[in-house]
């Protein structure tokens, strides 16, 4: 093992450690104000960002920009190369630079927020960034490894980045291959069933690669659910109706949280600890996300909340 896997790892092993973990998150969720949560927040490494918050959506924002650091900061340690694993796992930051970009659902506009900074962990945010249009964006995605999202409706471009970010995580990073099929599952689920939305070509022939042709045609959510492979069903169990699908979503995170807890304690060196290091660190951001929000509506963690942690 090269030293730079060495370093790379316990590094990554180090980062984990300072994190707040379940204990501390709950501690976080309880409030009873954004205010109380952002100052236990003060003694973790999301103080870096969090400490000039001023509101809920730029506190959650702070803690992805707390997590997004530390994956660079992570990748620099990695050998030369060894931040290409890093990239699929860091894709939901360029999605969400995107997807600031566009008309919200809801026609209200917001507040533009500054741009989550990707570094060496972008796939082609330099060239996003300078899109002007939704069809610019859709183009600058088709001339990249994202590939053409099939539409440029603000819909189909986050839909397609989000599947095309499942399938490059499948492909490049194989330890998170199961996490992949997972997060495909619900993503399809969600759109076919839920919002009864037919997916785009090319998000359809993602999913298809990871769930079966059969699985992606069915028409009914049970058909779906039967027609998954074993590798994949399992995202779905127990979760007998589409609007059930928060447990599966929350399911899927305890076994990315598991998957990753795993492969740390190894103790050995290389790939598959850095990547279940991100898990953790990834887990770990979610749920704090989640906790501000429980303190901003008064302290009181509620069903969906338990469900998480």
């Amino acid at each position: 093992m090269s030293a730079g896997w060495v370093a790379g790892t316990v590094r990554a092993k180090a980062l984990v450690g300072r994190y707040p973990g379940t204990a501390g998150i709950r501690e976080i969720a309880r409030g009873p104000t954004l205010e109380d949560a952002l100052q236990r927040l003060a003694t973790t490494p999301y103080v870096r960002y969090t400490r000039t918050a001023t509101d809920l959506r730029r506190a959650q924002r702070a803690v992805s920009a707390t997590l997004l650091w530390h994956l660079r900061v992570l990748a620099g340690w990695l050998p030369r190369g060894g931040a290409r694993l890093l990239v699929p796992l860091a894709a939901g930051f360029e999605i969400a630079n995107v997807a600031s970009r566009l008309p919200p659902p809801d026609g209200r506009r917001a507040e533009p927020l500054e741009p989550l900074r990707l570094g060496a962990l972008e796939t082609a945010w330099r060239r996003l960034e300078q899109a002007g249009t939704p069809a610019e964006i859709r183009a600058a995605l088709a001339a990249s490894s994202w590939g053409d999202p099939g539409g440029d409706t603000p819909w189909a471009l986050v839909t397609g980045m989000r599947m095309a970010a499942v399938r490059r995580t499948a492909v490049t990073v194989r330890p998170a291959r199961r996490w992949a099929q997972g997060r495909a599952v619900l993503l399809a689920a969600r759109e076919l069933f839920v919002h009864h939305r037919s997916l785009p070509e090319p998000v359809l022939r993602d999913a298809a690669r990871l769930l079966g042709r059969r699985a992606t045609a069915a028409s009914t959510y049970q058909e779906f659910r039967e027609l998954l492979p074993s590798s994949a069903g399992w995202a779905l169990k127990d979760v007998d109706e589409p609007g059930e699908l928060w447990r599966a979503e929350a399911r899927w995170w305890r076994t990315v949280q598991a998957d990753g807890a795993a492969w740390v304690r190894e103790g050995r060196y290389g790939p598959r600890v850095v990547v279940g290091a991100v898990a953790l660190l990834s887990v770990d951001a979610w749920r704090v996300r989640a906790a501000l929000e429980s303190a901003a509506r008064g302290g009181r963690p509620g069903e969906v909340f338990d469900a998480l942690v």
